[in-house]
């Protein structure tokens, strides 16, 4: 199961199927990020793909003048507004041929009122293409849906495009699952059941050829609200916790002196082999592998110097691009590496992580854990904004850490959340992040979480560290695992309780499945993203993907919950 893979295959198959020559591909917003998730644009146009429009864009809509000689590609969601965008292109053709794709399951009524627009009979094809997601790693999808639940239950519009989603995931790979869904949320039971009930609908278009039955697992990001707070020190992880990654782009135009070219760059493991090898290092280990990717660099750089005889330029005017795609390479991560060191050291962080962990990971008593926090806070926050400042901490980390210790000892004798809510006031944090203490544990506190996430008894559990080698971080700063990681054990050995996780449907499966794909309402990180990484290669037998509404870092994550909670 590779859910880049299996977008890949559509896109190919939907620009090699027409009729040879220069084509435009006409998208949407979303389908426009569904493509550039997995293609750059210049690999595009390498399948005579020429031009991207949007079909709701102005000038989409004002040229009339036409390319009739062109054949059009067209690639959107059935949605009721692409559908009527759709009608009216036809009533008005631009191009000479029209091959529809839609990225999901198409109403009949819909298809009908398409048919009647195409009063030119342009229309060549028309077939369902099941990449309604967007393909992050190739075990690692989103719909990139951030704030979809309230208190109350599902956003409607969420939890139907949620539901499409999850239909074009099974598709595209070609599953009929058994599905589970965690016991104490409405929102992962509510969706199963919905689910199930298009399955059924759509019984024809499920009717695959398993040698195994696959597993798809519906959970709640309220289980584990420790892990979107904790900072990252993998690469992936930990540029989107620091810089934000939106769709594969990072922005980097707050960066002093930043050149043009470096303001927004791409981190594509499918276009970017360092990335793709470095996606899941530790910050140690990026360190040393960018100096040797700057060795290598060197080396190219003096060799291209050496234009001595007409041959010697021959083989430089050819090797050029990809040299200068290199060079923009060791630019564009020296960049992002350098700019990630500065943060780590202008606002602390290995002070902050190391506590995060401890109260995170470790059994200290609550009075270690607040005398700790309480040191490191007291006249010693800075706005999240400040550059410089070295001895202080942000805010936001400042908030975090008290946010850790409520989630840790909100049924505790001795706890004393309030007193460091008073302490972050004094100290001038915002409102906002203030509040957020609060929300969490309404959001995610004890009653609303069916795993006991600070099970004291079962030290082994907690206090298990997670050693991996690191090279210029100690292991300190990376002994959480996820709470996901225990799911998967339990999964793995088929002792995920049935109570805590019940079937939808009839099937009851015994013993270890081999494909499973985990969907989180309320979105998953990219920590979460590692573990699943971890589990395909500690059981190669065993194919595991993940998915959710949304990918948090802290930032987004403490959004969803304002706005789930509504204050």
């Amino acid at each position: 199961m590779n859910v880049i893979a299996a977008v890949k295959a559509y896109v190919n198959k939907m620009t090699e199927e027409s009729e040879p020559g220069m084509k435009i591909l006409l998208m949407d917003k979303e389908t426009t990020s569904v493509i550039s998730m997995v293609y750059g644009q210049s690999e595009i146009q390498q399948k005579e793909v020429f031009l991207l429009e949007r079909l709701d864009s102005k000038s989409q809509n004002t040229n009339t003048s036409g390319f009739r000689f062109l054949k059009c590609l067209v690639f959107v969601r059935p949605t009721q507004q692409n559908i009527e965008l759709l009608c009216q292109e036809l009533r008005n053709p631009k191009y000479g041929a029209y091959y529809l794709y839609l990225s999901n399951i198409i109403a009949k009524a819909d298809v009908k009122m398409l048919a009647e627009s195409d009063e030119q009979e342009l229309v060549k094809e028309v077939q369902e293409l099941y990449m309604d997601y967007l393909a992050i790693n190739p075990h690692l999808f989103s719909f990139g849906l951030p704030m979809c639940v309230a208190h109350s239950g599902w956003n409607y519009s969420a939890l139907q495009r949620t539901i499409q989603g999850l239909i074009a995931v099974l598709l595209s790979l070609k599953k009929y699952p058994c599905i589970r869904y965690q016991a104490n949320s409405k929102f992962c039971k509510e969706l199963s059941h919905k689910l199930e009930e298009v399955i059924n609908k759509e019984s024809t278009l499920f009717s695959f050829n398993q040698s195994s039955l696959p597993v798809l697992l519906i959970i709640d990001r309220r289980d584990d609200p420790v892990t979107p707070l904790l900072n990252q020190w993998t690469y992936q992880a930990m540029v989107h916790e620091l810089l934000t990654i939106n769709n594969n782009r990072v922005n980097l135009s707050n960066v002093p002196g930043i050149s043009k070219e470096l303001s927004e760059v791409v981190l594509s493991a499918e276009q970017d082999s360092f990335y793709a090898e470095n996606i899941f290092m530790n910050f140690g280990e990026i360190g040393q592998n960018i100096k040797s990717l700057m060795d290598v660099f060197q080396s190219k750089a003096k060799s291209h110097k050496k234009i001595e005889s007409i041959a010697d330029m021959k083989n430089f005017v050819e090797s050029y691009p990809q040299f200068r795609k290199f060079s923009g390479n060791v630019a564009k991560h020296v960049t992002v590496v350098g700019e990630l060191s500065v943060l780590v050291s202008d606002c602390s962080l290995l002070d902050v992580s190391e506590l995060e962990q401890e109260i995170s990971s470790q059994n200290n008593d609550s009075s270690v854990h607040f005398q700790a926090i309480k040191k490191l806070i007291t006249n010693n926050i800075k706005p999240n904004h400040v550059r410089g400042d070295k001895n202080k901490i942000r805010e936001i980390d400042a908030a975090k850490l008290v946010m850790l210790y409520a989630l840790r000892y909100q049924t505790h004798s001795n706890n004393n959340t309030s007193t460091l809510i008073h302490l972050l006031e004094k100290n001038g944090v915002a409102p906002y992040y203030v509040k957020s203490v609060r929300n969490i544990l309404e959001y995610a506190g004890v009653r609303n979480r069916q795993s006991n996430l600070f099970n004291d008894e079962s030290a082994v559990k907690i206090t298990k560290r997670f050693f991996k080698g690191l090279s210029g971080v100690d292991n300190v700063y990376t002994q959480h695992k996820p709470l996901l990681h225990e799911t998967l054990e339990e999964l793995m050995k088929g002792r995920l309780k049935e109570n805590m996780f019940p079937y939808v449907n009839a099937h009851n499966t015994n013993g270890r499945p081999q494909d499973v794909i985990v969907f989180m309402v309320g979105g998953v990180t990219y920590e979460e993203s590692l573990t699943v990484h971890s589990f395909n290669k500690k059981y190669p037998g065993t194919h595991i993907i993940l998915g959710g509404t949304f990918v948090h870092n802290s930032h987004s994550f403490l959004e969803e919950i304002h706005h789930t909670i509504g204050k």
